[in-house]
Parts: structure tokens; C-alpha cells; sequence
């Protein structure tokens, strides 16, 4: 997708069903947030929007928006740099230093370009459990653009596992796994995280909402997991994780907190 494409973007209440006949070629997916579902498209398609909705009672267009690629992820894309990795999008390669790690990032109209302080800190905290080459398996659990399943493939992680239970946020990892020809490193799974911890890996990566968080590190499988990251936690939220890892075996090797507001915890499990 490039900056200037121009989306057509439909907000609806309700949840518009997989089985729904979206299959023109300009439909690029469903974000589903809550009750609610976003349908985006490269081109209007108000009528065959109204035509499902008068399908499914239960569904109402609220509301529908124009705005280019540009304006949906609030400002010109370009390459970022964080830590040793350097993340281009499709249409830019800029050339990687000494030492850089090179990624071509395409978030589509999903959110996860790499600059949210939360991935920030995930790809530091990545970078130091992988050290050593001591990582071969992973976790990356509400994986969004698989950005940190790319990142941690690069660094020697053999096989990774991308979980996320939005459709379209796996669709646009497998496009990132395709794009950095890393097919036979990682999979991508539509599924639930709390639901994916029982077999154990080296390296367990969840850029979470809370609500999912508290009961994924209450999980059985949690303590089978030798590393462990957990971000996408406000001041309060990351609290209460602390207080609840303080019971269980574990140990807290970094803390990142940007201005007070996201936090994330990279840690060890240990044997009892």
C-alpha cells in the first residue's frame, strides 16, 4: 500500500461476520474493536456496505470516512531506527549502518509501525534475551504487524509463533513474514493468547491489552516460558502485574517506563 492510496472507511455497529461477501478486489479487511467493526476499502463501496447491513439487522453504518494511507497513520511514514533494527516501509529502503538489522515493515491499516514507546521497549528488551543466541523459540502473542516476531527471527530465533485474535492484524503479519521472506521461521495463528501458553519456548512476547494480560500470566503455561516480556501496561495496570509476579518464581532483569504512562517488564522464570 502506498502513502497516497486513498481509503474508504466504514464504521459500523456490530460485528461483520467472516462469512460476509467482501471478496472485491478493493476490500482490504475487517478491524473488529469491541463491538464494532471498521470495513476499508481503496475505493467507495457505501452500497455494498448498506447491502450487508440490510443482510444483518444487527448491524448499522454509523459512519464513513475518506483519507489517504498517510493521513490514517497520522503523518508521513519513513524509516525508523530503534536500537540495531531499522524498519523501512515497502516504498523506502534506506541503507542499514554497521551492525543494523534491516526489516521491511507494511502495517496496512493495521497500527504498529514501530514507534509506539510499548515496541519501542519490546525490540530493546528482544534484543537483550536474545544475546547469546540463547532464543530459539518464541512466543509473540497479540502480535499486531508481527514486527517483534520479525525482529526476533532476525536475531536467530528459529522458530516463532505470531498469535493475534484480530483476522486482520494476522493477515498483515503474514504479509511482513512473506515481505522478509521469513516463512520458515514464523507462524502466524488467529487465536486467543491466553490460550497458546502450554507448550513451552524460550522466549514469551505479549504487547498486550490488561484485560488479556492478567489472565495470560495466570495461566498454567505461563512459568514454562524461560523469558518473558510484558507490555502495553499503564502506570496501575503495570502494578498490579508487579505485584502478582512477586508471588511466582521469577525474576525481573529490566523495567522500561516512558513519562510515567507505558510500562513493559522483561524477566526470567527460574526453577523452584
Amino acid at each position: 500500500m502506498s502513502p497516497d492510496t486513498v481509503l474508504s472507511i466504514y464504521y459500523i455497529e456490530g460485528i461483520v461476520p467472516r462469512s460476509a461477501r467482501l471478496h472485491m478486489e478493493t476490500f482490504i479487511g475487517n478491524w473488529v474493536e469491541d463491538d464494532f467493526s471498521f470495513l476499508f476499502f481503496t475505493a467507495p463501496a457505501r452500497k455494498e456496505v448498506e447491502d450487508i447491513c440490510a443482510g444483518l439487522p444487527y448491524l448499522k453504518l454509523l459512519d464513513e470516512f475518506e483519507m489517504t494511507y498517510e493521513q490514517w497513520q497520522g503523518g508521513s511514514i519513513e524509516p525508523v531506527r530503534i536500537g540495531r533494527f531499522l524498519l523501512n516501509p515497502p516504498w523506502i529502503k534506506a541503507t542499514p549502518v554497521e551492525n543494523e538489522i534491516a526489516l521491511t515493515l507494511d502495517s496496512g491499516v493495521v497500527f504498529g509501525n514501530g514507534t509506539h514507546p510499548t515496541t519501542r521497549a519490546c525490540l530493546e528488551a528482544i534484543d537483550i534475551a536474545c544475546t547469546g543466541g540463547k532464543v530459539q523459540t518464541m512466543l509473540d502473542l497479540g502480535c499486531g504487524t508481527g514486527i517483534l516476531a520479525l525482529a526476533a527471527s532476525r536475531l536467530g530465533c528459529s522458530k516463532a509463533v505470531a498469535v493475534d485474535y484480530n483476522l486482520l492484524a494476522c493477515k498483515t503479519a503474514l504479509s511482513n513474514v512473506h515481505l522478509n521472506k521469513l516463512k520458515q521461521n514464523i507462524v502466524v495463528v488467529n487465536g486467543r493468547a491466553e490460550q497458546c501458553t502450554g507448550k513451552p519456548t524460550d522466549l514469551l512476547v505479549a504487547n498486550i491489552h490488561y484485560e488479556v494480560m492478567k489472565e495470560l500470566i495466570r495461566t498454567d503455561g505461563f512459568l514454562r516460558q524461560k523469558w518473558f516480556i510484558l507490555s502495553g501496561l499503564l502506570h496501575s495496570e503495570e502494578k498490579k502485574v508487579s505485584d502478582y509476579l512477586a508471588t511466582l518464581p521469577v525474576v525481573i532483569v529490566k523495567r522500561w517506563n516512558e513519562d510515567n504512562i507505558w510500562h513493559t517488564i522483561l524477566g526470567i522464570t527460574r526453577e523452584e
